[in-house]
């Protein structure tokens, strides 16, 4: 009987070093998982920083164009066109031209 239980002591040393092996090796493998999840994270966040930046700069676009749309379809635009591409005056406005020579 006395070689039967120390066996069993045997048995239950080396079975408690495997499990401890099994979970130090699973502790590593979820270190290493943890490592490329946080490195993973840090990248979408400066991808997330560098779209909200873009999506600034495209609102303050789209706001400079409705300015720019407003503009066209105002008088002054239809005048100062008319002024610097046409030539046109009104009736009762006097023009001064340069001599070129």
């Amino acid at each position: 009987m006395s070689r039967r239980r120390r066996g069993n002591k045997y048995d239950n040393r080396s079975g408690k070093i495997c499990i401890t092996l099994i979970v130090l090796m699973m502790l590593a493998v979820m270190s290493v998982q943890i490592v490329k999840i946080y490195h993973k994270n840090q990248t979408y966040i400066a991808q997330e920083e560098s779209l909200n930046k873009q999506l600034e700069a495209e609102t303050e676009r789209q706001e400079a164009l409705k300015e720019r749309e407003q503009y066209v379809n105002s008088r002054d635009y239809i005048e100062d066109v008319a002024r610097s591409k046409l030539g046109l005056v009104y009736k009762n406005e006097i023009v001064f031209k340069e001599n070129k020579k």
